[in-house]
Parts: structure tokens; C-alpha cells; sequence
């Protein structure tokens, strides 16, 4: 049907032509204000007394344009150019905003960046700061230092002024109030790509280690070089509070900036090790560890009975009910699996960070340490938890209240150190899970794991400290390390040795050695216990 005959069909057509040419219109001014480096097109928020201006912009601008919050003037006489940090004293304790920066964190910032395909940062919280803010007769302050407008220069595009143009020019200064070390590991990427080259540091910022290239990035991951340098472009989002709002003194403005800092920081709670164990989806050992927390029958959730892992915690409260924890487990996964699976740990002297393994392999990672829960379940100790016995029990020292076993085997660092121990003969001594498990059943039955506070136990000193009546954690090593001997021996009359003056050193107070009898004699005269 002709249009000029369908008057209705004509007007659709006039609109559809006019929407059109206005998003054409729309999309020419988009371009021209998309291309200048001193405005951005932001959307207007408000919360509060709070006004925000959100919008976008490259990890390259964000690398050039945005500061540390301690390199405001405010700071400049209190400034450490070393660390970025302000110098704490009497005269800056009131006004700091940030915590120290921990440049330890920046080479896996931008390692994540440069290595994970779905990378993603969250957007930068900044304050908008232009020249005049700090120059006290500057015109935009009246004659009792109110500000007579807001420190962010607005332009509205439409008329309930909520999208517009905001002035980022050379004469406004940006900091980072919420999101300072992922300004830094974006810092870090652009020195990467510039220099092919990024310097690891300490939390302090002096330099440690070997420097990460960019060659070692491109062979390991096997990225594409030119993928490498298109990261500089890639977008963040990024929101602008103005330091300054109309009507306020500048002591009032610090005061909202720095509560404004301190709520946002209150509402994100750093993650434990079990809580980032739990989330991480790259470490390979992690995701072992997880799997076998909520499948095997040892560990997993069955109805009528305690939970048996601590999924946020390190350690294990005295009357806690729980076996072991998953930070536990997540270490347990991986000094079992380190030796079969070498290339899931980067090389430690790259400092390069891990990829998520290959489902394959991930597979293969779980059966194996399946496999080492299954045997360790039938353990006579963690039988008696199926007789219906609980964790306190047969994890308590005998001395404490209501008693206990004091087995190692319900510690999480004793189970470290027997998994960590089981990787070694294993994978690298080529012994059989049957095989191991073997003696170590009969071990179990003569009571080998438990009463580690008395000085027959060869855990003695090793895991429990006599002299503070506590668990020793770094004795874990060296209980390892005495458990490969007991399961495989050893050829090496050197390795032998060490071994036994170690455990005569652990033992030996003020010169004096406890001897497995329990009393003293001269640390020389502490041996090894017998083999398998």
C-alpha cells in the first residue's frame, strides 16, 4: 500500500527517520566529546549529601592522570616519595586517608591483569581535585573559606542534568581514594608494557627478587604479544567525588572525603586465607582441596553429625568439633601434589603467579587425593570419629581440661605435615599408597600419632613446644621430614645424621637433652627411631 494513500504508515515513517538522524546527531557529539582528553561523559549520581559523577576510562589514562591519595598538597611536606606512604606524626595522624600501600602486592596485580584472559578490576573510586581547591584566595572560596560551587565542573547534556561532561584537565588533580593497589598494579602493567620490564618489591617498596619481563609472561602463558600491548587500552570504570562540595570549608570537605574512605573500607572486609582458598579459581591445588572438602565421606557435610571443616579460619578452637580446616586442606592439596604436578607452582624465581590447570588434569589431581583421603580414613584414629567419638577429644592435650590424646593427626599442621610427607615417598621415592599405608596402620595402633605432649612421642618438641605447652607450627618441617624416614629410611648416612641431631636439637633445654625415656641425657644420645 502506497504511503501517500496511508497518512498513519507516513507519520511511523517521519518518526523512524527523525529517531535516526538524532541518534546520528547523537552518535557524531558522543564521538567528538569520546575523543578529548580533558572531558569525560559521566552520569551524576547523588547518596546522601554525596554527589559522584561515574564514567570510563583507559588502564593508560588511569596509569597517567590518577595519584595516591598521599600525594595530595595537603601532604607534600609529610610525604615519603620512596614508599608513596604519608609520614605518620603528630602533625598528619588526623587527615591520613589511606592505609600504607603494600607494593609487595603489585607484580600479581599486574601479572592478573596481563596473564588472565577474564580479568576484571572494579571500578576506582577518586577524588576530583582542580588547582584552586588548594590556593585559599582563589576566587571560588568567599571571605569565611566556603566554597561558592562544587569542586567538579559539570556540564549537563540534558535537562534533568544527570548526564554531562566533567572537566578533567590538566588543572585537576585525581587521587585514589578507594582502589589505590589496583591503581598500582595498573601502574605496574603500563611499566611492563613501556620497559618489558617490572621490578618485584617488598610491602616497604625496596626492591626483592628477580624482575618479572614481559618475555617471561609471553612463554609461560602464552600470550600474544600484541594482546599484551593492547591492555593499555582496555576500560575501567571509574567514579569522581569532588573534594570541595558548594558551601563547604575545606577542614569540613577533608572531614566527608576521609569518612567517605573509612565506610567504604568498612564494608569490605579483607577475605581470610580459607575464605580466598574457597574462592580461587586458578590455583589447582585449591580447587583440589575444595572438591575433596565437599565430596569425600571424611570431610563432607552428612546430616546428623558435627561439620567437619572450618571453611574461614586457620586454626581450630579447643572445643571446636570441626577435623581440620580448608586453609589446611588447600596446603595439604598442595605439598601432596606438588611433586606430580610441578608446573601448576610457576617458576618461584620468575615470581610468576598460577594458571588454572587443564580439566584434565584437575581430574587426575582430585583421584589422587581422593585416593590418599580414602586411605587416610581407615586410619584407626579416624575410625574411631565413624565409632561416634568427637574431634576435642582425640585432639586435646592430656593436661587439659577433661583430657584428650593429643594425636597429630587431628592438628592441621600435623596434617600438613603428613601430607607433605606422603608426597615425598609417594611421587618422588615411588613407594605405593597400599604399601605406605601398611605400616603406617600398625604405627597408629601402637599409638604412634598421639600423646605428642609426652617425651616418648617422637613429636616431642618436634610439633608441641614442652616449654609454652603449645603447638609448635614451625616444627612442621622437620615432623615431615621425620615421618619420610620412619615410612622409607634413608641410604644417606649425612641425611641421617642432620636428621638426628635436629630432633636432638628440638628436645635440648639448656644444654640437656629429653630422652625418649623422659629424662635427661646428653643430646648426642638422642637417636633416631626405628624404621618401619
Amino acid at each position: 500500500m502506497n504511503s501517500a494513500n496511508n497518512p498513519k504508515a507516513d507519520i511511523a515513517s517521519q518518526i523512524l527517520e527523525r529517531e535516526n538522524q538524532e541518534r546520528q546527531a547523537l552518535a557524531l557529539l558522543l564521538d567528538r566529546h569520546l575523543a578529548r582528553n580533558d572531558q569525560l561523559i559521566v552520569q551524576k549520581t547523588q547518596m546522601g549529601a554525596t554527589e559522584a559523577f561515574i564514567g570510563s576510562v583507559t588502564l593508560e589514562w588511569l596509569d597517567s592522570r590518577v595519584r595516591f591519595a598521599s600525594q595530595l598538597p595537603l601532604f607534600r611536606q609529610k610525604f615519603d616519595p620512596q614508599t608513596d606512604n604519608v609520614v605518620r606524626d603528630e602533625e598528619t595522624i588526623d587527615e591520613i586517608l589511606q592505609r600504607p600501600l603494600d607494593w609487595s602486592r603489585q607484580a600479581s596485580l599486574t601479572q592478573y591483569l596481563a596473564a588472565r584472559k577474564a580479568h576484571k578490576f572494579p571500578a576506582v573510586l577518586v577524588v576530583h581535585s582542580p588547582a584552586w581547591v588548594d590556593n585559599p584566595k582563589a576566587p571560588e572560596w568567599d571571605k569565611n573559606g566556603r566554597a561558592l560551587k562544587s569542586a567538579a565542573d559539570f556540564t549537563p547534556l540534558d535537562k534533568n542534568e544527570t548526564v554531562g561532561l566533567l572537566d578533567v584537565s590538566e588543572n585537576v588533580s585525581i587521587f585514589a581514594l578507594d582502589g589505590q593497589h589496583r591503581l598500582m598494579g595498573v601502574q605496574g602493567l603500563m611499566t611492563l608494557l613501556k620497559t618489558g620490564r617490572l621490578q618485584r618489591y617488598n610491602k616497604n617498596k625496596k626492591p626483592v627478587g628477580s624482575v618479572i619481563t614481559s618475555d617471561d609472561l609471553i612463554e609461560e602463558y602464552q600470550l600474544d604479544p600484541a594482546y599484551l600491548q593492547s591492555l593499555a587500552h582496555e576500560k575501567i570504570g571509574i567514579e569522581f567525588i569532588p573534594v570541595v562540595g558548594k558551601g563547604e570549608t575545606r577542614e569540613e570537605a577533608l572531614r566527608r572525603v576521609r569518612s567517605i574512605f573509612v565506610h567504604v573500607n568498612l564494608m569490605a572486609l579483607r577475605l581470610s586465607k580459607g575464605q580466598l582458598a574457597l574462592l580461587n579459581e586458578n590455583d589447582g591445588f585449591s580447587i583440589v582441596a575444595r572438591k575433596i572438602a565437599v565430596s569425600h565421606p571424611l570431610l563432607k557435610e552428612v546430616a546428623g553429625r558435627n561439620p567437619r571443616v572450618n571453611w574461614d579460619s586457620a586454626t581450630v578452637a579447643t572445643k571446636s568439633t570441626v577435623l581440620t580446616t580448608l586453609q589446611a586442606l588447600d596446603e595439604m592439596s598442595e605439598r601432596y601434589l606438588e611433586h606430580k604436578f610441578p608446573h601448576w607452582k610457576p617458576a618461584e624465581k620468575k615470581g610468576l603467579i598460577p594458571m588454572r590447570p587443564e580439566d584434565e588434569e584437575l581430574e587426575e589431581g582430585i583421584e589422587a587425593f581422593t585416593q590418599l583421603f580414602n586411605h587416610l580414613s581407615k586410619l584407626p584414629s579416624y575410625q574411631r570419629l565413624e565409632a561416634g567419638e568427637e574431634t576435642p577429644q582425640l585432639r586435646r592435650f592430656s593436661f587439659e581440661k577433661n583430657g584428650g590424646e593429643g594425636n597429630i593427626l587431628f592438628r592441621p599442621v600435623g596434617q600438613v605435615a603428613f601430607a607433605q610427607a606422603l608426597g615425598i615417598v609417594i611421587f618422588q621415592k615411588g613407594l605405593s599408597l597400599k604399601a605406605v599405608f601398611k605400616k603406617l596402620q600398625k604405627y597408629d595402633v601402637d599409638d604412634g600419632f598421639s600423646s605428642m605432649e609426652n617425651p616418648q612421642s617422637l613429636w616431642y618438641g618436634v610439633l608441641y613446644d614442652p616449654n609454652k605447652k603449645r603447638i609448635l607450627v614451625s616444627g612442621r618441617d622437620l615432623a615431615a621430614r621425620l615421618l619420610v624416614y620412619i615410612i622409607a629410611g634413608t641410604e644417606d648416612d649425612m641425611e641421617r645424621a642432620e636428621l638426628r641431631r635436629e630432633l636432638a636439637q628440638v628436645r635440648t633445654i639448656e644444654g640437656k637433652a629429653v630422652g625418649f625415656n623422659g629424662k635427661f641425657v646428653n643430646p648426642r644420645d638422642v637417636g633416631l627411631p626405628p624404621v618401619l
